[in-house]
């Protein structure tokens, strides 16, 4: 493919449930198969790429994603390239909007900040249409110390042990901004449980399952099958503490990305 002259700065939201997460992979349906699905659609026999700001596991939505899309040719009405996107894209993607942004734009280098949420209740069976959107937990659990447990990450740490296939050269020692847990009030709806909660956290990237081991570990807590000082020593350098739960995917959700202006 040759060298792209146009560049856009896309912003979409979508539901994550149906989809083998953002990345290509064979024979599964994913974000990006779709968003070039429909583009070859639309636009045949142009050279285009898209490059995302990052991947999302199967089944993790976005509030506010974001993808860079690369053109030989300028688009000539972008109102319009949204509307048509839109119209032919399954009802679970949407874009939200599309802006011209300048060919040493980076969206991987340039994204400042990603704020995650991860939604969740416990105590009692949540009504299955809940299922795309809540990760139900069935025990109880000790919400005051998961509370607690979510302020041990704030900071600058080595998450070696919060991540899964840990690849050679890969920066473990990440700075998470904040984290706490809150009550749902982003999310409504009239088969929603009467209680549910957020795992609120935001940093500038993190690593493959990294925010859904970090849930793993809190929900861990919440049962009292792990302490809040193994927490903090599992965030040590050589930590040997062993994980045992990934928060499933469908619980998760990509609520806002900052670029550097």
């Amino acid at each position: 493919m040759k060298i792209q002259g146009f560049c856009y700065l896309v912003r979409l939201q979508y539901l994550g449930f149906r989809y083998s997460g953002w990345q290509i992979q064979p024979k599964q349906r994913t974000i990006v198969g779709m968003l070039n699905k429909t583009f070859e659609f639309l636009y045949p026999n142009r050279s285009y790429k898209i490059l995302g700001a990052g991947r999302t596991d199967a089944k993790v939505s976005s509030l506010d994603g974001a993808f860079e899309l690369f053109l030989e040719e300028e688009l000539q009405d972008l109102e319009n390239f949204i509307i048509e996107f839109n119209k032919n894209l399954p009802s679970d993607i949407r874009l939200l909007s599309i802006e011209p942004v300048s060919r040493n734009f980076n969206i991987i280098k340039d994204s400042k900040t990603k704020e995650y949420f991860y939604f969740f209740s416990f105590g009692c069976k949540n009504h299955p249409f809940s299922a795309p959107f809540i990760t139900n937990y069935i025990e109880d659990l000790n919400l005051e110390i998961m509370k607690q447990g979510a302020e041990l990450f704030v900071g600058r740490h080595d998450f070696s042990i919060y991540t899964a296939s840990l690849k050679p050269n890969t920066k473990t020692v990440r700075t998470i901004e904040s984290c706490c847990i809150e009550k749902n009030d982003v999310l409504t709806a009239n088969f929603f449980p009467e209680n549910s909660y957020i795992l609120k956290i935001k940093g500038k990237g993190f690593m493959r399952y990294q925010i859904r081991m970090i849930m793993g570990v809190l929900v861990q807590l919440g049962k009292s099958e792990v302490t809040l000082n193994q927490i903090k020593l599992s965030l040590e350098p050589g930590s040997l503490f062993k994980l045992n739960t990934i928060a499933p995917g469908s619980g998760l959700l990509l609520n806002k990305l900052n670029f550097n202006s």
